[in-house]
């Protein structure tokens, strides 16, 4: 009687057979053998790909560079607050940064445009800050603006 090895038996019956699973990810083309090593760079690269990750990562690219892409004094007045089917919001310190802002969408849009791949941003919205509240107490007129008529 002769010793078989199961393990090695196994291995050629699920060598020989061919299933696939339908959700499977296509492979990645690899340059060298199987089990060389890989520059980590690659590797991220094919899964940034592979996911579709691209978009969100240009558009937290945007926020983070911020700075650079529009300029220091801009940086201080202005904020990225969303980007949202083409158009990017930001919110200014000021209303009058946020008028003045405006003016010079056209030139901001091209810088972040020029700067930026792979984020498609059509139009910029500038909004003023965050008006406080006046609303105090249980009693208050419905519908009126009161003191406040001169924010945002």
């Amino acid at each position: 009687m002769s010793k078989r090895d199961l393990a090695l038996d196994l291995f050629k019956s699920f060598k020989n057979t061919s299933i696939r699973k339908i959700n499977k990810p296509a492979p990645t083309i690899q340059v060298g053998k199987p089990g060389d090593p890989e520059l980590i760079g690659g590797v991220l690269s094919n899964l940034i790909s592979d996911r579709e990750w691209d978009s969100g990562l240009a558009e937290g690219n945007l926020f983070v560079n911020w700075k650079k892409i529009v300029g220091g004094e801009i940086a201080q007045h202005a904020t990225p607050i969303s980007i949202l089917e083409g158009t990017l919001t930001v919110q200014s310190s000021s209303t009058a940064w946020a008028t003045q802002l405006q003016i010079m969408s056209n030139e901001l849009l091209s810088l972040i445009q020029k700067d930026t791949s792979g984020v498609l941003i059509e139009k910029i919205v500038f909004i003023g800050p965050h008006a406080p509240s006046w609303k105090k107490g249980l009693r208050t007129i419905r519908n009126s603006k009161g003191p406040r008529d001169t924010y945002g």
